[in-house]
């Protein structure tokens, strides 16, 4: 049946078939549906499709309460927080901005499913490659998500880069970048190398994050056990499918705290005694530069000062001294 006639049906609905017990009535939930309304089990929506091409599914939503609930629907994009979790932003440009409801909002009776359609359409300019998204349903103050996985056919790249590694006294930060067209798994493998050999060696191993798309993440590797007098090198290799892999490196050293104080205090006295040495050094040419300054001038043999200021006398003539009577001996 095209979509557009299953709109104008609006939702079908179903009761359960299930004998009245007490539920809490916020017990209620949103499934994938299968074809004719039943719950094929499904964890999330698989679609994948050319660019330009629509879409159709349907989805289920559960209300096992003694009262009847109304839902809100819409879709949603899926990104990545900074530290690797999921999230659905408010604001949907990709997947979510795609997803058409026949009802966006269902009334459901107590005890009873709603199957509401549901199309996808890629536009025709859409990158080959993953967009995922999810349907949001809200009642009664909460949300519930289901997944929608979707491909769009064409040439994908599945690429990433390691950057930004640092090294803390006890773990080890980077950023993974999905720089493909495709939802990555990434596994991690780290290699420290010290002065003296290997430090640490871990095979590779899954992290628990789903990179998706052009998202950037930071993680943390715990290395609670550093050593602790050694220069290191550490190397983190990355590999995801499809073939990516990313390799990057980082060093540092690790010093005792009581070795640094005391290498910092030697350092200062170090400083403080050169800077001593340098100060007496120049008093002493001062010094020795004033008293040469002095015996150029006293050193002039045979010469000494007397009489009225400037003049000057040959010591080595007779010594004349001139009496009141004016007489000259």
């Amino acid at each position: 049946m095209p979509f557009a006639v299953r709109a104008l049906c609006l939702a079908s609905v179903t009761v359960l078939g299930v004998a009245p017990v007490s539920v809490a009535d916020d017990d209620w939930s949103v499934v994938p549906s299968a074809g004719g309304g039943i719950h094929d089990g499904r964890p999330s929506f698989y679609a994948e499709g050319a660019p330009g091409t629509v879409l159709q599914d349907t989805v289920s939503v559960r209300n096992p309460g003694g009262r009847p609930l109304t839902v809100r629907l819409r879709g949603a994009d899926v990104g990545n927080e900074g530290d690797g979790t999921l999230s659905t932003p408010a604001r949907a440009k990709d997947t979510g901005a795609w997803i058409t409801f026949a009802e966006r909002t269902v009334r459901i009776p107590a005890r009873t499913r709603a199957d509401v359609p549901f199309t996808v359409s890629v536009p025709a300019d859409t990158t080959p490659g993953d967009h995922p998204g999810a349907i949001l349903a809200s009642a009664r103050g909460r949300t519930a998500a289901v997944r929608i996985q979707l491909r769009v056919g064409g040439p994908t790249l599945p690429a990433l880069t390691v950057e930004h590694v640092r090294i803390h006294d006890d773990r080890i930060s980077y950023e993974l970048v999905n720089r493909g067209t495709t939802v990555l798994t990434p596994k991690l493998a780290v290699r420290a190398e010290g002065l003296f050999g290997g430090v640490l060696d871990r095979a590779p191993r899954a992290l628990p994050v789903e990179l998706l798309p052009g998202r950037r993440v930071r993680l943390d590797e715990p290395w609670p056990d550093p050593p602790a007098l050694d220069g290191v090198d550490v190397e983190l290799r990355v590999t995801a499918e499809g073939g990516a892999r990313a390799e990057a490196a980082a060093q540092a050293w690790f010093v005792p705290k009581a070795a640094a104080v005391t290498g910092a205090l030697a350092g200062l006295a170090v400083c403080a005694g050169g800077a001593l040495w340098c100060v007496r050094r120049v008093r002493r040419a001062r010094r020795v530069r004033g008293v040469r300054d002095v015996q150029g001038v006293r050193g002039v043999r045979g010469v000494r000062l007397r009489g009225r200021p400037g003049s000057v006398e040959d010591a080595r003539q007779p010594r004349t001294e001139v009496e009141s009577t004016g007489a000259v001996r």
